[in-house]
């Protein structure tokens, strides 16, 4: 009787789990064996996603909800048996603000990440001059830019909106999504649809009113976020108790890599781990690390993929003294010198995320553009936040409840050239035997992503290993 291909993973977050759950899938669904060992160096699974629930309060430490419009994540929860205990975004008021000068200015109906498509509403809006408004509207004659060169998504909106459409919107919603300085973003890899919309369309406008034709505009992208009623913890709950009992080893720091006849060696923790396949589904920087010994060159193109760190701040308050939140929270523009970037009403967003009576509100801060504020010990973060809500919410009460939590180096930076800088890792890590790269940092930062990510790393290793059984 042959043994099972043993397959490590190195990653316990999600697109690790992903990566884990999917090699168990496809083993079963081929009638063939392999064993899966996950092993993380911290004490627990996730990463950044971690939900703690403390008196009738739900905190997400990092990602509170996944986008549906890509199907990963949707697809692996109706594969675990959870999809049932999804829940959207709450109806009502699906509206977002932007601060200028202090003030909280709502988003113009129709707004879409980047570009407007209901001009009445943006000549309405007191968040542009009438300058910057009718720099907006040059899009509908304004030519398509030829070649297949990237641009920096700063680069691109100043090209086609102006100036004040990238200053006031499309860089602090940017920034809300991937922490990053627009100067540096790449289009392709960050927002290719917007790259897309003007080669088919040539104006993005006309693009964005053909694509939401019939598609109500008012909170159109809030309806396409999803969350276990329970929180995001229950996704991580439910890859982990489809692994076999023994697969995952935690505190578990992989330090050295090695080829070793026709296997893998893997220094990890206390114990060495021989695998047939590998499956990397680490930082960049930690992946450069284990492959710096096997390929220079592509330990190389790893490194040289900048991570940002952040913290968010959540704070609990009665209702009372939290006075009349509007919409889902605000974004807040590099230009206004503020240390937050964004804010989510988080019990205005989900249902069940905070008792009776209270609100729930989470700062967003750091990121490329506000690293200092990060320099602050927790609870000097927390008092910053704290003014930045009485200055702009006029919440002067002491919060029931406040958490930070930070995540290091966490958001992987898509740089111009972005694209480009992957298919040459991916080429290299392709010469490497049974081995394959998942996560944020390759084609994709949100929980869908990295899903996808972590399964196709599984399928590429699995399909190896399976065609030699």
């Amino acid at each position: 009787m042959t043994r099972p291909r043993r397959v490590a993973v190195v990653g316990g977050g999600v697109a690790g789990l992903a990566a884990a759950h999917r090699l168990l899938e496809r083993a079963h669904e081929r009638g063939a064996s392999i064993e899966v060992v996950l092993v993380e160096a911290e004490c627990r699974l996730g990463g950044t996603i971690a939900t703690e629930r403390s008196g009738g309060f739900m905190i997400e430490a990092g990602a509170d909800a996944f986008l549906t419009d890509k199907p990963a994540a949707l697809g692996l929860c109706g594969r675990l048996g959870i999809a049932d205990q999804l829940v959207g975004t709450r109806t009502g008021e699906r509206r977002a603000f932007v601060v200028q000068r202090g003030r909280l200015l709502p988003v113009p109906q129709g707004f879409l990440l980047l570009a407007p498509t209901d001009l009445r509403a943006l000549a309405a809006s007191p968040l542009f001059s009438w300058r910057g408004k009718l720099r907006m509207a040059l899009d509908l004659v304004l030519p398509r830019r030829g070649g297949e060169r990237d641009e920096s998504l700063a680069d691109f909106v100043r090209r086609r909106l102006g100036r004040e459409a990238l200053e006031r919107l499309a860089e602090p919603l940017a920034a809300g999504i991937y922490t990053a300085d627009a100067e540096r973003l790449s289009l392709a890899a960050a927002m290719p649809r917007f790259r897309d919309l003007e080669r088919r369309h040539r104006s993005l406008i006309l693009g964005l009113r053909a694509e939401a034709r019939g598609v109500p505009a008012a909170g159109a992208r809030y309806g396409l976020f999803a969350a276990p009623a329970d929180g995001m913890g229950t996704l991580i709950e439910a890859l982990a108790r489809r692994l076999p009992e023994g697969a995952v080893r935690l505190r578990a720091r992989a330090t050295g890599l090695a080829r070793d006849g026709g296997s893998w060696r893997l220094r990890a923790g206390t114990e060495p781990l021989v695998a047939d396949g590998l499956v990397l589904a680490t930082p960049a920087y930690a992946t450069a690390k284990l492959v710096e010994g096997l390929d220079p060159t592509l330990a190389a193109a790893l490194g040289a993929i900048d991570y940002a760190s952040s913290a968010t701040v959540t704070l609990a308050y009665r209702a009372a003294d939290a006075g009349a939140l509007a919409g889902l929270g605000f974004v807040v523009p590099a230009v206004e010198r503020r240390p937050l970037l964004a804010c989510t009403y988080t019990s205005r967003k989900f249902p069940g995320r905070a008792p009776d009576g209270h609100e729930l509100l989470r700062a967003f801060v750091g990121g490329a553009r506000r690293a200092e504020a990060l320099g602050l010990d927790d609870a000097a973060l927390a008092a910053a936040v704290r003014a930045e809500f009485a200055a702009l919410l006029a919440i002067s009460a002491t919060p029931v409840l406040a958490r930070v939590h930070r995540h290091d180096r966490a958001m992987p930076q898509y740089a111009v050239g972005h694209l480009e800088q992957v298919a040459a890792i991916e080429a290299r890590a392709a010469a490497l035997p049974a081995l394959a790269l998942g996560g944020a940092a390759y084609r994709g930062v949100g929980i869908p992503d990295c899903v996808r990510s972590g399964e196709t790393a599984a399928d590429t290793v699995g399909d190896t290993l399976l065609a030699r059984a």
